[in-house]
């Protein structure tokens, strides 16, 4: 099986609220995940955090910890999701390849359609005394 290793912010603001974008595009287009993307060869996860959040919404973020690293078993791939706390440093969340984005509190994070992999990670953000 294919073997995917990608990494994932869970962008939080000062009143508590997580960052999701809905993708727009390939086969799980309209589904809801925790920006960034693959890692490329020789880059280390946070290098590779940096460059996909710049990338896919033009701002500098601040990363505090590792959450967690999600295995999840999609039909055609498995996908290791390396979850980071995060903050935004510089810029304003720009959309450049997602078509939607909300800021959620932690009572609504299940209201979106996320992604199977990405929703694995709401009872640990939930729980989290971030």
């Amino acid at each position: 099986m294919k073997r995917i290793e990608v990494v994932a912010a869970i962008i939080h603001d000062d009143e508590g609220r997580i960052f999701a974008t809905q993708r727009g595009y390939g086969e799980f287009k309209d589904y809801w995940e925790f920006p960034g993307g693959k890692m490329e060869p020789g880059e280390s996860p946070e290098e590779a955090l940096k460059r996909e959040i710049w990338e896919e919404l033009e701002t500098r973020i601040v990363i505090e910890r590792l959450v967690t690293t999600i295995e999840y078993d999609y039909p055609t791939f498995h996908l290791t999701m390396h979850c980071y706390w995060c903050k935004v440093e510089t810029g304003s969340l720009t959309l450049k390849e997602h078509e939607a984005a909300r800021w959620l509190d932690r009572d609504h994070l299940e209201s979106v359609n996320w992604l199977p992999a990405d929703l694995q990670l709401l009872q640990i953000i939930k729980s989290d005394k971030k």
